[in-house]
């Protein structure tokens, strides 16, 4: 979940309203493909449930997604096509945000986009010490600061997405 508060702890409310109207819910059984090596991610997905693996081109598992991870975020960074694959352990439901949809957003919403990007800088760097010696294991100090307000947008994110009508 850890993934998921850390963008949602800089985006704001019409930020959340703004991705629950435009993304789709979408269901995916265990050994279906989300995103696949060598092709172009279309989407930013939100997992609501379920589990997910990342796996190399080689077929070793690399991690276990689960609940409130975001995945296809390094599309929105950088343009090489995904070198992992992503598919689901378990029934999976996700919130896919189309990319497209999300880059026009941020042509007409500046703020929007420097949120967005903000979050994700934080969250990959957050990863990159996890991956370091220098990783202690301590949440960032600006999500802690929004750490409930975070949590509740995700649950406000997945009812607005996933309710229906």
């Amino acid at each position: 979940m850890r993934k998921a508060l850390y963008i949602l702890s800089d985006l704001d409310d019409d930020d959340i309203i703004w991705m629950a109207r435009e993304g789709e819910v979408r269901r995916i059984g265990p050994g279906e493909t989300l995103i696949q090596t060598g092709v172009p991610v279309t989407h930013l997905y939100f997992v609501v449930e379920g589990a997910l693996e990342v796996v190399s081109r080689a077929g070793a598992r690399l991690a276990d997604l689960g609940l409130g991870e975001v995945v296809g975020e390094m599309s929105f960074v950088e343009k090489r096509l995904p070198d992992t694959s992503v598919r689901a352990l378990a029934p999976t439901t996700l919130l896919a945000i189309p990319r497209d949809k999300m880059l026009a957003a941020f042509d007409g919403d500046n703020g929007l986009a420097m949120r967005f990007y903000r979050a994700l800088a934080v969250f990959l760097s957050d990863r990159l010490r996890a991956t370091s010696s220098e990783d202690d294991g301590e949440l960032d100090e600006g999500l802690l600061d929004n750490l409930q307000q975070a949590g509740e947008r995700f649950i406000r994110l997945v009812n607005m997405s996933v309710a229906p009508g």
